[in-house]
């Protein structure tokens, strides 16, 4: 019985692909289940902290938060250091890293680090989110179990991809989330293989995680939340908002990638630096509280900022005694925070502390989008829903500007809100922001340190994007013709006129019969004395077929492969027969590199 379900199993999963892997789904699983105790594990302590913090006196406060998070930089910096890695950048970074130039490996040791650096970042008070390091603590978990099975690079990479879904899946309780910012992101792979066993980690992982922390959104909308049918007199708001925060992103990542490179100028040992950057987010935090007065007693920029989202969600905020808040004060407050909140990310992050942007993003989306509602509605130019809708489509157009995801971000905001009725609108503006902070900044905020680092990820799998390119987009050597019964020294000749090696054959008709490769040339040159004996069809290659304009790359790159050949001669669109070019391998794979950098 047991070999009988074994073999229908084994049949299953080789018509889904998996052939020999078909043991994937199971382990698949098994991370879901052990993500689940790692993602409670990593997020009890940070809701602990906050817990703590709200129980200190107001003058207790106001010498930790300027103290705190140079304890917590100091802390993160010695954990760092002690526990080095050569994982190539940090957070998603790293992960990005290890799937595109280190087969999916990634060491015990790197998301340890992660995990006690960013708790004591993210708790000393520090602008970070938890998805960063959640994601790369489940891709170690996921490529160590991969290591452990001694599965391929290919099941390695979907094993890693499995961990990092689940630990989105179960800290953001967005199992679709987790799912396509695995296959958007990271692994840039949505083939039927890879998607069920990331399905199966990123559903079990949530249930689990929902059996025990309960099934609520992060951000519960209020009950005075309702969302109208979108209109079409909104999209100019929508459009301008996605453009504001397209905007507001491109600056965001450059501002991130500036304040990185100073601090890593700055000639002090590297424990020392999150330490220094914990200061000055220190000296921010005690000013804005001395500012504000009373009204706060944590900067609502330190850790993950999920309270202030919370207030900038609520309807009842933007309004006092039953009016629209127009007060020019509380329209700059809530950019303010958005742009503080920025800044203080920069420096957190750039100083080399530990955390994730998905919350940060978040965050500065809600205020943006919340400050551009109350302006809209102020001016009354166009109809405008209420500022707190704005708010919360702000979040999904600056998570989508920053990672260059808008499906990621369309999904994440949905699932933290659970808000259906905004659907549209998040969607327009998500794709709208995306496509400005990429005519803006070509990298997002995770492919920046890899561009430099000379890895290119492009936007799709590299099969699609080859399956988008045909003949027509590759420069061509030109086609130099001989006739099959010339003499082998003509060649020679040729080769000297035309300074090429590949030389299209033609019989009397002049039509196509072989190719002679530069391969087949030197190997007649090592009897050079005997190449006036030689005919031109006796160097020739018969079974080198000719493409097409219209071919497209990836089936030319198979036929490269199968024939074991530098080089194809490419046919006239209107005669068969007659070639107009000859496209060689490396062209090819230069044409394919500059669509990948462009992409």
């Amino acid at each position: 019985m047991p070999t009988r379900v074994t073999r229908l199993l084994r049949r299953a999963s080789s018509r889904l692909g998996f052939e020999r892997d078909w043991y994937l789904i199971l382990v698949a699983g098994v991370i879901g289940l052990a993500m689940s105790a790692a993602s409670i594990g990593f997020i009890l302590p940070l809701h602990w902290l906050e817990e703590l913090s709200s129980q200190f006196s107001a003058g207790t406060l106001l010498w930790l938060v300027p103290v705190a998070p140079v304890i917590g930089g100091l802390l993160a910096g010695v954990v760092m250091h002690l526990l080095r890695s050569d994982a190539g950048g940090s957070g998603v970074t790293s992960v990005m890293y290890a799937v595109h130039r280190k087969k999916s490996v990634m060491r015990l040791r790197h998301g340890v680090r992660k995990w006690i650096a960013s708790t004591l970042t993210i708790g000393s008070g520090g602008s970070a989110g938890a998805e960063g390091p959640i994601v790369t603590i489940g891709s170690v978990i996921g490529s160590n179990f991969a290591k452990l099975l001694r599965v391929n690079p290919q099941s390695t990479a979907t094993l890693l991809g499995c961990g990092a879904a689940a630990g989105i899946a179960s800290v953001f309780n967005a199992p679709f989330a987790g799912i396509f910012f695995v296959m958007e992101i990271l692994l840039r792979d949505f083939s039927l293989r890879t998607f069920t066993p990331i399905v199966i980690a990123a559903v079990i992982s949530a249930v689990a995680t929902q059996a025990i922390l309960g099934t609520g959104a992060i951000f519960p909308t209020p009950d005075d939340f309702h969302i109208q049918a979108f209109r079409a007199l909104e999209i100019p708001n929508y459009l301008v908002l996605g453009v504001m925060c397209g905007l507001a992103a491109a600056i965001f990542i450059r501002m991130l990638d500036f304040s990185d490179g100073r601090f890593q100028r700055l000639n002090v040992h590297p424990i020392i630096r999150p330490a220094i950057g914990g200061a000055i987010l220190g000296l921010i935090g005690l000013a804005f509280l001395l500012f504000m007065g009373n009204e706060y007693t944590v900067p609502p920029f330190y850790g993950n900022g999920y309270p202030v989202i919370e207030r900038l969600l609520d309807p009842s905020y933007y309004y006092a005694d039953g009016e629209l808040r127009m007060a020019g004060t509380f329209l700059l407050l809530i950019l303010t925070l958005g742009l503080i909140k920025a800044v203080a990310t920069c420096i957190t992050l750039g100083s080399g502390g530990a955390g994730g942007l998905f919350a940060p993003s978040l965050l500065m989306g809600a205020s943006f989008g919340g400050a551009f509602g109350l302006m809209v509605n102020s001016l009354g130019w166009f109809p405008a829903a209420s500022p707190a809708h704005y708010a919360l489509v702000g979040m999904a157009a600056m998570v989508a500007a920053t990672t260059h995801a808008p499906l990621t971000a369309i999904l994440m905001v949905y699932e933290i809100t659970r808000s259906y009725e905004i659907i549209l609108p998040l969607m327009f503006a998500a794709v709208i922001s995306t496509i400005v902070a990429r005519l803006a900044f070509r990298d997002s905020v995770y492919t920046l340190t890899l561009t430099r680092m000379g890895v290119r990820v492009g936007s799709l799998s590299d099969l699609t994007l080859l399956r988008r390119l045909t003949v027509r987009d590759v420069k061509l050597m030109p086609a130099v013709t001989i006739n099959q019964d010339e003499s082998a020294q003509r060649l020679l000749e040729l080769s000297e006129q035309h300074s090429v090696t590949d030389f299209v054959v033609v019989d009397d008709d002049n039509a196509y019969t072989g190719l002679v490769t530069s391969d087949d040339l030197r190997e007649a040159l090592v009897y050079r004395e005997a190449i006036p004996l030689l005919q031109v069809n006796e160097l020739t290659r018969n079974d080198l077929p000719a493409i097409n304009r219209d071919d497209t790359l990836d089936v030319v790159l198979d036929l490269f492969s199968r024939h074991d050949t530098q080089s194809l001669p490419v046919a006239d669109e209107y005669n068969s027969t007659t070639m107009v070019g000859v496209m060689t391998r490396s062209a090819l794979l230069a044409r394919y590199q500059t669509a990948l950098s462009r992409d």
